[in-house]
């Protein structure tokens, strides 16, 4: 009796302590909210932004399995499973319009994707500070220009008619080369003008990483006798690798996202054989189309594709050189 006793009573203060606990729990984690409430309410309109703009819209994946009619809506639309994505795998054109997003996401990881870390390094070694901002000013300014203005720029440069460098081949004796309307002249426009565009303003990133190095790492390095290419070896290098690895897996999580506005712009009749890509042609069919559940299956079977290269990149990452995004 009196060990049944004992036990009541132990058991009640068990469960009184744990009541306590969670009290006190809760109690300190309303104090941190109401202290830090003015970090949350920063936080909230980007939390908004994803929920409005990126999760709720993914209830519209149904359209994929749908023969959707836009005056029926999701719901009473008629339901055709997997319909659209055996029409896009059976597509004549299919493995033409994969390797081709494959081999331009291909060249832009081995060319465009370390221009802007060579580039921060090279800017790294800059001493003459305002020098130096002046050049971080001049390469950042082509982001900010539209890809229509960068198809006019290279249109004035290439252009069999009225193109700078016809011109010069000209003069120097040559016959005019139809630059933009080659096939084999399409991929290295394309991939040289992401570079100029884009190089400069992605150099922030890994200049923000190569400012977070300490400088006594450097000076340990003098020390021991390196010099400049072996301290960027043994400092600046992995000092640079953690971004550099969680840059690379994004990239590789949108391997069949090459851009679609550049591509588009860029593309003629003569070079759609080389050019087209899953993006074009979800527009094509799509949108100018009207077939609204082939452009939605083609997004979610990007989607899964990527998703399923992210996992298996970071998972090596983490196992070769212990970096990942998670």
């Amino acid at each position: 009796m009196n060990n049944k006793l004992l036990s009541t009573k132990h058991e009640a203060l068990l469960a009184g302590a744990s009541e306590g606990s969670t009290g006190v729990v809760k109690s300190s984690l309303f104090r941190y909210l109401r202290r830090n409430h003015p970090l949350y309410l920063m936080l909230l309109p980007g939390i908004l932004y994803f929920v409005i703009f990126k999760y709720i819209p993914l209830l519209g994946s149904v359209i994929a399995f749908q023969d959707y009619n836009i005056y029926k809506g999701f719901l009473k639309s008629d339901w055709v499973g997997f319909q659209w994505f055996e029409q896009l795998v059976t597509y004549p054109q299919f493995k033409r319009l994969i390797a081709n997003t494959i081999i331009l996401s291909f060249y832009q990881i081995i060319f465009a994707f370390p221009a802007p870390i060579i580039l921060a390094c090279l800017l790294n070694e800059l001493r003459h500070f305002a020098f130096k901002r002046l050049v971080q000013t001049l390469l950042y300014l082509p982001h900010f220009l539209s890809w229509t203005i960068v198809y006019g720029l290279v249109y004035m440069m290439f252009s069999s008619q009225t193109g700078f460098v016809n011109m010069v081949l000209v003069w120097i004796g040559y016959e005019p080369i139809s630059f933009l309307q080659m096939p084999e002249y399409f991929r290295t426009l394309l991939i040289s003008s992401g570079i100029w565009k884009e190089m400069g303003w992605s150099t922030i990133i890994f200049l923000a990483a190569l400012a977070g190095i300490s400088p006594s790492y450097y000076e340990a390095a003098r020390i021991d006798g390196a010099g400049r290419w072996k301290q960027f070896v043994h400092v600046t290098f992995p000092g640079l690798l953690p971004a550099i690895v969680i840059l690379l897996l994004l990239k590789i999580g949108h391997v069949l996202d090459v851009g679609f506005e550049q591509v588009y712009l860029f593309l003629n009749p003569t070079t759609l054989k080389v050019g087209e890509v899953l993006d074009t042609y979800a527009y094509r069919q799509g949108i100018l189309g009207g077939q609204y559940s082939v452009t939605t299956a083609i997004g979610l079977f990007k989607s899964v594709i990527g998703f399923t290269l992210l996992i298996t990149a970071n998972r090596i990452s983490k196992k070769v050189s212990g970096e990942g995004l998670f």
